[in-house]
């Protein structure tokens, strides 16, 4: 199964536009922490504390814990960044895999619906990623002293991830700084120009289509050289 499974792999790497969604999936689900990690390491609460309900309440009661509360936002900010780099994805994937499958536990056992329904989303893409990886921490499941049969060399990234890691780390490097600026940890809820966060996260939306935009050009430059 495992060489079946390190085989179908290492043919969708082949697959340029798979490489492409790897590196915005990473960006996505890095960036959907930011403010969740950010918000936890300034102390600042989770939800409003007039909502009621099981999962309020205890998000209310986690952020009382005052020093643990902290740390899962440090987890979760550490885990975001390795991702968004693309260099150290694999790692960020890896410790995504525990926080995101305690949230999922939590949000469907309170049955917040909407909220269980994306975290269930952003669930299968770490596990798509932890899968596009599988070729780097597989033999963590083999047994000592057997060796894995199979040629674990993956093909080179079809895409130029050098852009895509300058791309998340200028996502990154944006969303603290203008953090830092209006003292305000930023979540999205209707438009507002007259918000300096808001528009900076218009900006943050278009790196990843410039982003795209530089690297398809690259792409057929590359391919006209080539013949």
């Amino acid at each position: 199964m495992s060489k079946w499974l390190i085989a179908k792999v290492v043919i969708a790497r082949e697959k340029r536009w798979l490489n492409i969604f790897t590196a915005v999936l990473r960006i996505l689900i890095g960036f959907a922490f930011l403010p969740a990690g950010l918000k936890k390491v300034t102390g600042q609460p989770f939800t409003d504390p007039n909502n009621v309900g099981i999962f309020h309440e205890f998000v209310q009661v986690f952020h009382q814990t005052g020093f643990f509360y902290t740390f899962v936002g440090a987890l979760q900010l550490l885990a975001a960044i390795l991702l968004m780099t693309q260099r150290f994805a694999s790692l960020g994937a890896v410790l995504f895999f525990p926080i995101l499958t305690a949230i999922l536990v939590f949000c469907w056992s309170t049955m917040v619906i909407p909220t269980a329904t994306v975290v269930s989303l952003m669930f299968l893409g770490v596990v798509f990623l932890l899968l596009w990886d599988m070729h780097k921490w597989i033999g963590v499941f083999r047994p000592d002293g057997h060796t894995l049969s199979v040629d674990m060399t993956t093909p080179a990234p079809k895409t130029n991830m050098t852009l895509w890691s300058r791309c998340g780390w200028a996502i990154v490097i944006l969303y603290f700084g203008t953090a830092a600026l209006t003292g305000e940890v930023y979540r999205p809820k209707n438009p507002d120009w007259t918000n300096p966060n808001f528009i900076v996260l218009q900006v943050i939306t278009l790196l990843p289509v410039i982003t795209f935009i530089f690297d398809h050009k690259q792409y057929r430059r590359n391919r006209e050289k080539q013949g």
